[in-house]
């Protein structure tokens, strides 16, 4: 038989394990989230595309925006050389959305 010190000792590792996975899930959605947020803007203010820290931030997010590319039936609006991109709005609320339930989902399943 087990003593209830090394049950509660059992049970603080599995729920340190939990934590672990939690925070990791926050910090890979939080870091996807403000990228599509830096996305979002450099479109807005209309940034070159061939500069190097604005051609990274479209290529990593390129693939996290396309499910959403033709979710609306309109073209990007435009005004001058900006675009508002309409579909990384509706990814970083997707996605924020995605990486606060899989955080819950690790914190309901801790016990």
């Amino acid at each position: 038989t087990r003593r209830s010190s090394d049950l509660f000792s059992y049970r603080e590792k599995h729920a340190h394990q939990h934590d672990m996975i939690e925070r990791a899930i926050e910090i890979g959605g939080g870091f996807l989230t403000t990228l599509l947020i830096f996305r979002f803007v450099l479109a807005l203010l209309a940034a070159n595309p061939a500069n190097g820290f604005a051609s990274f931030i479209y290529g990593f997010t390129d693939p996290f925006t396309a499910p959403f590319y033709s979710l609306f039936s309109y073209d990007h609006p435009t005004l001058g050389v900006s675009t508002f991109e309409g579909y990384t709005l509706v990814a970083i609320a997707v996605y924020g959305l995605v990486t606060a339930g899989l955080a819950k989902l690790v914190t309901i399943t801790r016990y």
